[in-house]
């Protein structure tokens, strides 16, 4: 499945700075009007799921996965696909950070970057990752543990080529996590590349997609009295998956 802008929905959030005291007086009653509902809406969706419980799970978390992804969508969770991925180093060193989601199947989850990154660089030392799910409008997470897999150049190609101009433009001119003088060198480097290639930019060859193959799955949803439902699903040597519930 392929994750487009369907599930990144503009957010209508409440006030809590003057920054957005003023956004929301220009934007006017219309906005704040929005962000009611949203909430209202939020709320509602948040009390009709029922307990999440074994009898009721689909017995492959990739198709779970993917009910609870189209329930978030249809929820209006703004930004449905942003999910932590979590990476160490050789070491033991964390780290973490927002990714976008671009496509799941049967495969794993996967995300694209700068193969030159930080993150791509522990990615070489230690292929162990988390990936976490969060959509608290409608109590849920969904955490993926496992490990990763650069995808096709045939894949990473299609989708770079079906990208904005401006972000395949900038996959050249940025050397993503490396020290820059300012932001001026950044913008002629830009400017720079679109010269030389015009509109048809090829994909650099240190950029590319990651799959996160998952070897365990876990699907929390909120509950009242902090007696939340956790299951957790967990690969087996001979494909099938072992779901148990945790205590919360």
């Amino acid at each position: 499945m392929e994750v487009t802008n369907a599930g990144r929905l503009l957010p209508a959030l409440i006030p809590v700075n003057k920054m957005w005291c003023t956004r929301l007086f220009i934007d006017g009653a219309e906005r704040l009007s929005a962000g009611f509902w949203f909430i209202i809406n939020s709320l509602f969706m948040a009390e009709q799921f029922p307990a999440f419980i074994k009898a009721g799970a689909d017995p492959n978390p990739i198709q779970q996965f993917r009910l609870w992804f189209d329930e978030a969508i249809e929820a209006g969770i703004p930004e449905t696909d942003a999910m932590t991925l979590a990476t160490a180093t050789s070491g033991g060193n964390p780290s973490a950070r927002i990714v976008l989601l671009k496509s799941f199947d049967e495969r794993g989850f996967v995300f694209y970057t700068n193969y030159q990154s930080r993150k791509a660089k522990e990615l070489a030392e230690n292929p162990r990752v988390s990936l976490l799910f969060y959509w608290m409008q409608i109590k849920r997470q969904v955490r993926v543990e496992g490990v990763v897999e650069k995808v096709s150049a045939e894949e990473s190609d299609r989708y770079f080529n079906s990208r904005p101009l401006g972000s395949r433009i900038g996959a050249w001119a940025s050397e993503q996590s490396r020290p820059v003088q300012n932001r001026e060198q950044l913008e002629k480097s830009f400017e720079a590349y679109r010269a030389k290639f015009g509109e048809q930019v090829p994909r650099p060859p240190h950029w590319g997609g990651y799959r996160v193959k998952p070897s365990r799955i876990e699907f929390w949803q909120g509950r009242d009295n902090r007696l939340h439902d956790r299951l957790r699903f967990t690969l087996q040597d001979d494909g099938s998956w072992l779901i148990e519930r945790l205590a919360p």
